[in-house]
């Protein structure tokens, strides 16, 4: 199974929705909270190529997107492909 890191926000529902889309397709994960630490949100956003929202999940350093590109990726079936 692919190395997954998302970056999320406190306060996010977004970030939540896009937690529970992982637990639910057993994809463990990695949460980096970028109000945590400083210099985080810009880690993120270099990783993201620019994309400043949260959250922004990578599957092994690919760039997967925020909660409605991992969202849309489930309902294509396409997510548990991608997790192998």
């Amino acid at each position: 199974m692919k190395s997954i890191v998302m970056y999320t926000g406190p306060a996010c529902n977004f970030c939540d929705a896009a937690k529970r889309l992982l637990v639910r397709n057993n994809a463990p994960f990695t949460e980096i909270n970028i109000a945590s630490k400083d210099g985080l949100m810009e880690e993120m956003i270099k990783k993201a190529n620019g994309k400043r929202t949260i959250p922004q999940i990578f599957f092994d350093e690919e760039h997967i997107g925020g909660y409605d590109e991992a969202r849309a990726l489930e309902k294509e079936n396409k997510l548990q492909e991608l997790l192998k």
